[in-house]
């Protein structure tokens, strides 16, 4: 799950990382309101999308005066924001952060993850601030630093040395960064993030570091221990096919082929997919069902899948182990009744009550497709769907 950044910065702040006061606004009478009660010569406007790229499209705004701030305001919200990561569809501004203006000195990169390699928190640290990170390892590489944590000692001393040597900090200044990756550390961890990422991290003219802009993702598998984020959740920033399947507990991710996919497990999902571009076709979706689907469940993800007008056909893939090949057959020919399905559908079962399943679809008087295994489902939908 993805947050705004007046919502990173707010929990950062409480992790007694340095952000810049601010305030998000929701309307121009807000925005203004906001650079009155911040005050000073010079406030930022920013557009808050669930997406990077907003200054260099235009989402980002230095004003001098609290009219500015008005006309900014007027300007951006309810506008569509195009960015390189938004697509050309875009993402509407509902909401803008309002923040004091910025003495920079010079943009720093910093970011925590998980590297899935390793299974540790890993500290990416660049010189190359307010770029994308991919740019410079792709041209500056040796100016990246990866630093991976070990989980039984936890962030040491040494760790903020080396990483201050990249960035080039020096003195009073390379002094702060202990504290400062000691609050990002123990934010990440304390609240099962996936990312956090500061883009630019400035060193201000008197000196010291502040976290200008601020991005964090959370594990979706942790939020249920962690309320106070999932209230932060924004419904509007998220595909409405995947909001509508999370509240099914279905894992749905949708992509830009024409074939929709209906697989329980997601290492079998992902293999299908696979399997799918190999013949020659091209996925609409990830969709994996889970381990208990019901009638109504299934239904629900013909439902989702149908909702994306390019799907020109259905391939339904399951391997019987905790889920009974019979349950999912009684759900397709159920759903795909309730729904009068006029596309092709290719269904693959294997495993407990494999054969039950089977007999269930042959006798449902539907023009369903079976597949012996997952090459010749693949081969068949692609085919029907040429």
């Amino acid at each position: 799950m993805n947050i705004h950044e007046h919502q990173a910065k707010t929990l950062l702040a409480g992790f007694g990382v340095a952000v810049p006061r601010g305030k998000p606004a929701f309307s121009v009478a807000e925005a203004v309101d906001a650079a009155t009660e911040l005050g000073g010569p010079v406030h930022v406007v920013k557009a808050q999308i669930h997406a990077g790229g907003r200054g260099k499209a235009g989402g980002v705004k230095v004003v001098a005066s609290v009219d500015e701030v008005r006309e900014v305001a007027e300007d951006l919200l309810g506008k569509t924001l195009v960015t390189h990561q938004t697509g050309p569809q875009g993402r509407e501004v509902k909401r803008l952060y309002v923040e004091e203006g910025c003495d920079i000195g010079d943009e720093l990169y910093l970011s925590l993850l998980v590297d899935r390699g390793s299974s540790r928190i890993t500290i990416i640290a660049s010189s190359e601030g307010g770029m994308d990170i991919e740019e410079v390892a792709a041209t500056q590489p040796d100016k990246i630093l990866s630093v991976a944590i070990d989980p039984a000692t936890g962030l040491q001393p040494h760790h903020a040395r080396r990483l201050a040597g990249v960035m080039g900090l020096t003195g009073a200044t390379a002094k702060q960064l202990p504290k400062f990756l000691g609050g990002l550390y123990e934010a990440f961890s304390a609240l099962d993030a996936s990312l956090i990422e500061i883009n630019p991290l400035v060193v201000t003219g008197a000196g010291d570091l502040l976290a200008l802009d601020a991005k964090m993702s959370f594990d979706d598998n942790a939020l249920y221990r962690h309320p106070q984020v999932m209230a932060l959740r924004d419904l509007a920033e998220e595909d409405p096919a995947e909001v509508r399947a999370s509240e099914f507990d279905l894992n749905y991710i949708k992509l830009d082929g024409n074939i929709g996919c209906m697989v329980n497990g997601a290492g079998l999902a992902m293999a299908t997919m696979d399997i799918i571009q190999l013949q020659g076709g091209s996925p609409a979706n990830f969709l994996d069902v889970g381990g208990s689907a019901t009638t109504e469940r299934v239904t629900e993800a013909f439902k989702i899948i149908l909702s994306d007008e390019n799907v020109r056909g259905i391939l339904v893939n399951i391997f019987g182990g905790i889920m009974r090949c019979d349950i999912i057959a009684e759900g397709v020919v159920g759903a795909a009744r309730t729904l009068g399905l006029d596309k092709p559908l290719v269904v693959r079962l294997e495993g407990t009550n494999v054969d039950e399943g089977k007999r269930i679809m042959a006798e449902s008087g539907l023009d369903i497709i079976p597949a012996d295994n997952l090459a010749d489902a693949a081969a068949k939908i692609v085919a029907a769907t040429a």
